[in-house]
């Protein structure tokens, strides 16, 4: 007998429910599928595990045709499902769980399916039946609190708890939006700021400690004779550093350099010592040494001592060590001239150094950073100067000055040696000297240059000035003869001849030739004080010539209303005068240079350091002094020097060549004050028809016998330069000279 079909229920709002799912979830029932209950009853389980058959079996109940009403597990597939009562007892006894709340209308035809399992009580089911207490299998835990019933029918169902109100989305929305605003406003504000106002000091906050500036040192000029033949010149080598924050051991450091560097371990341990420098930091460099030749240098590297360091420098170098040296001069360790030409022309010389500025790491990464900061000025290397010296000339000037001054002890001595026509120094010689390669080996006074600083009175060799202003103005003619007196008072002084005339009359070459006193003074008389003057100025007198040589002394003359009695008579024979070596020379070699003076210089060329071109150095100042005839006359005059039985510079004279000059006895004043001895001198040119060179030559002796020395050392140096020169021998000799003519 097939089951009863069950009465489909009805929900308050009178719609029919129920379960589609018996039907096939089309609201229609199954057919060709006979023993639909018995299936539904086998395969129904209960909480227990058992089938609904077992379990009512077990209760005594009839299992098939009764009355009692069945349930079908509401589900989405087939009653066939085995499985399917037991996953809706996992769920609670809930069919559609996924679906809470939701009514299904349920259709007629699904009346007929037997539920065999209960369905959980819903808050609006209309089924007040209490449901039978579940029972827990044995051996599990306490029982779980039940939950309340369902309200009986009749009464109204509860309302279902309204789900919490939600926080408005759209407020968090605007408020997370103005966070995020005022966030990237701060952030470009301040970009602002770091880019714009503060980016100086954030850019050169650590600028100072990653940078390293590196100078990349100019060589120095060259200094060279007038045949390109080097007098100084600069050659690489290189310094030695210490950093004291780095060194380990300071003795031990100190001992391993000592024998390289040739310097006392006490002395490079004591550099070596950490100090602190004005800006507070501690010092990281100190030189132990420099202008170290280039194997040296490799040597200390192979060492590889700790916080000592070696980097490329640059070494004055003097070929002839004392030749020239005090013309020429020398430098500081940091190549800057002191003294001489080197300190004279030091901005030429010197050129422009480099810089290359880069960034660097720190510690073990000290090494340039890859795309960081760079900049390399090249350095600019300075001009070199082409000097007027002749080197051999120089070489033998200096040789026969010394010893010359060492037959009589002298302690200063002078030899210059002009080029008549151009003013071109060609040698310039003082004594003592010293080796510019190691000046700190000399006294101050050995590296003096005497042709320009040492000041005399200059004695009998003015008297060519006297007779020469003479012959210009026209008191005296060549062939003047005056009666000379063996002595003549001038104010409080009585001036006497070595050569004494006796009253008798003499000549101009005679008085040259035997130096009167009394004739020059009385010539002098004729003249007047302000025309001697005026050709003592023309004659270069009393301001320095501008050779070249710095701190050259001017001398002095006495202004003729700071003339007494005794100055008519002193100044004309080279008294109350105050010249350099320098000064009289360059005034002989006006007298040989037909009257026209020529500005002594040493100067003959400048070498560019940048393109190798050459400039030609200052054009020296010249002016007339004397008529060509005058000039020459005079040089005639002074030939009775060299020629003239008994005359004073008979051992000046140099066989083959004529030769005109004068000698000359002087005092040497030093602070106003004279000194013991005489200063020797003779000036003369050669060869006197047409002079080519002009010589001079001073030696100060505090024994006396100045002059004694000065014509030899004179001879010796002329005739080495007309030889070297391939002059040609006078080809006439010297005329006759008459001193006393009848």
């Amino acid at each position: 007998m097939p089951p009863r079909a069950e009465e489909p229920r009805r929900d308050p709002s009178g719609s029919r429910r129920g379960s589609s799912r018996a039907t096939g979830g089309r609201g229609e029932p199954r057919t060709g599928e006979p023993g639909v209950q018995g299936i539904s009853d086998a395969r129904a389980y209960t909480p227990r595990g058992r089938t609904v058959r077992e379990e009512r079996q077990a209760a005594g109940r009839p299992t098939a045709g009764g009355a009692e009403q069945r349930r079908t597990p509401r589900g989405g597939r087939a009653g066939g499902d085995p499985f399917r009562p037991a996953l809706q007892v996992l769920d609670g006894g809930r069919a559609g769980g996924g679906r809470a709340g939701r009514r299904e209308p349920v259709p007629a035809a699904r009346a007929a399916v037997v539920r065999t399992v209960p369905t959980r009580a819903r808050p609006d089911d209309d089924d007040d039946a209490p449901r039978p207490p579940r029972r827990r299998p044995a051996g599990r835990g306490p029982r779980r609190p039940t939950r309340p019933t369902r309200p009986a029918a009749g009464r109204s169902p509860r309302k279902p708890r309204k789900p919490p109100r939600l926080a408005d989305p759209r407020r968090r929305l605007r408020l997370g939006t103005l966070l995020v605003l005022a966030l990237f406003a701060t952030i470009g504000v301040r970009l602002v700021f770091l880019q714009a106002v503060d980016t100086p000091a954030y850019a050169g906050g650590g600028l100072a400690d990653r940078v390293i500036r590196i100078d990349l040192p100019a060589p120095r000029g060259a200094i060279y004779d007038r045949t390109g033949a080097p007098l100084a010149n600069s050659v690489e080598a290189r310094y030695v550093f210490a950093d004291p924050t780095r060194v380990r051991d300071r003795t031990e450091t100190a001992r391993a350099l000592s024998p390289l560097l040739g310097r006392p371990a006490s002395e490079l341990a004591e550099r070596m010592k950490p100090r602190t420098l004005e800006n507070g930091k501690a010092s990281q460099f100190e030189y132990l040494a420099r202008g170290v030749d280039v194997p040296t240098a490799k040597k200390i590297v192979a060492l590889d001592l700790y916080g000592i360091g070696v980097h490329r420098d640059e070494r004055r170098e003097v070929p002839g060590g004392d030749l020239a040296a005090n013309l020429i001069g020398f430098t500081s360790q940091d190549m800057v001239g002191l003294e001489g030409l080197e300190a004279r022309y030091d901005d030429l010389l010197r050129g422009e150094i480099g810089r290359r500025v880069y960034e660097a790491g720190q510690g073990k990464l000290d090494a340039p950073i890859p795309g960081g900061y760079s900049s390399t000025t090249l350095p600019k290397p300075g001009s070199s100067l082409q000097l007027t010296i002749d080197r051999d000339l120089q070489f033998k000037a200096q040789q026969v000055l010394k010893s010359q001054v060492a037959k009589v002890q002298g302690s200063v001595g002078v030899a210059i040696v002009l080029d008549v026509p151009t003013g071109e120094v060609l040698a310039q010689a003082s004594h003592p000297t010293y080796n510019a390669a190691k000046p700190q080996e000399s006294e101050p006074t050995d590296r003096e240059d005497a042709a320009t600083s040492f000041v005399v009175d200059p004695g009998s060799i003015h008297k060519a000035i006297t007779f020469g202003a003479a012959l210009q103005e026209g008191v005296i003619t060549p062939d003047t003869a005056l009666p000379i007196p063996d002595s003549i008072v001038r104010g409080d002084t009585t001036f006497r001849d070595t050569h004494p005339a006796n009253g008798r009359l003499m000549s101009l070459p005679g008085m040259l030739a035997y130096s009167s006193n009394v004739g020059t003074i009385e010539i002098a008389d004729k003249l007047g004080p302000d025309r001697l003057i005026d050709y003592q100025k023309r004659f270069g007198l009393g301001q320095p010539t501008g050779e070249g040589i710095p701190g050259e002394a001017s001398g002095r003359l006495l202004p003729a209303q700071s003339w007494s009695g005794s100055s008519y008579g002193s100044v004309p024979i080279g008294h109350s005068v105050d010249a350099t070596p320098l000064q009289m020379a360059a005034a002989y070699a006006a007298i040989a240079n037909n009257g026209t003076y020529v500005q002594p210089h040493l100067i003959k060329e400048v070498i560019s350091g940048k393109d190798g071109s050459r400039t030609p150095g200052k054009a020296p100042v010249t002016r007339p002094v004397l008529s060509p005839a005058n000039a020459k006359a005079l040089r005639t005059m002074l030939e009775a020097v060299t020629t003239v039985d008994g005359a004073t510079g008979l051992a000046a004279a140099v066989p083959g060549y004529r030769v005109a000059g004068k000698t000359g006895t002087g005092i040497r004043y030093v602070d106003g004050k004279q000194q013991p001895g005489e200063v020797g001198s003779f000036i003369g040119m050669a060869p006197a028809d047409n002079p080519r060179f002009v010589v001079a030559v001073f030696v100060w002796s505090p024994g006396g016998g100045g002059g004694a020395v000065a014509a030899p050392a004179f001879r010796d140096i002329m005739g080495f330069t007309l030889s070297r020169n391939r002059v040609p021998p006078s080809g006439a000799p010297a005329p006759k000279f008459e001193v006393f003519p009848r």
